[in-house]
């Protein structure tokens, strides 16, 4: 799915409204025609840069995506151990999202929904995607780590599901300034470093089983 041009001021304009519209009205109540009433450009123009409300969320993800990879590059060079990097690299994403954190709220019915191109399951979203996923990767090489072989190729994607359920608590979470998410981060991120430096014991082996073979029933394996 992709857009004419998301590089012009019109286009920007309708982006913007349609986030705002998202926001407060929600994705499925938002139309096209109401998206380009409030970007006071003619329904038709919106069509020509948008063909649809998904192709202005997938805009919204690379932009999103765009601008996070500087963010997280500067997190990262502060910290070292797996679990710094990992709580690091959750918390930019989380800091990233934060002004449209409506957005991803009212986008969550279709977001659990690997059938809807908006959801960061599908094959629409795939290339932000792995563009994320590498940066799981990345923390693990330079964690120093070590990852059994049966873990290495599924380790980064189940760090990305781990940070998937964590961003779904923070959007959900109505406490004061999402409070609980913050808590509920430094703990899990300690959890989860443990019980990856502990993957390699021998002991740990049936267990490394079981989880590859949730990884690839998840991925349609």
């Amino acid at each position: 799915m992709t857009t004419t041009d998301t590089s012009s001021e019109t286009s920007l304009r309708i982006l913007d409204a349609a986030l705002e519209l998202f926001r407060r009205e929600g994705f499925e109540e938002t139309t096209m025609r109401a998206i380009a009433a409030k970007a006071e450009v003619a329904t038709g123009a919106a069509y020509y840069y948008f063909p649809s409300k998904e192709a202005i969320v997938m805009a919204f993800y690379r932009r999103s995506c765009d601008e996070m990879q500087p963010v997280i590059r500067e997190s990262l060079q502060k910290v070292s151990g797996l679990e710094n990097l990992l709580y690091e690299l959750i918390l930019a994403k989380i800091k990233s999202f934060k002004p449209n954190r409506g957005v991803l709220r009212a986008l969550l019915k279709n977001g659990a929904d690997p059938e809807q191109p908006v959801s960061p399951f599908s094959s629409e979203t795939k290339e932000i995607r792995e563009i994320d996923i590498a940066w799981f990767q990345q923390i693990l090489d330079d964690s120093g780590v070590r990852i059994p072989k049966d873990l290495q190729p599924h380790m980064p994607e189940i760090l990305w599901l781990f940070q998937m359920g964590i961003i779904f608590f923070w959007v959900t979470d109505d406490s004061s300034g999402q409070a609980r998410t913050q808590r509920l981060l430094k703990l899990a991120v300690r959890i989860v470093a443990r019980l990856v430096r502990l993957s390699g014991l021998p002991f740990m082996r049936p267990v490394r089983k079981t989880v590859v073979e949730l990884v690839e029933i998840v991925k349609g394996g």
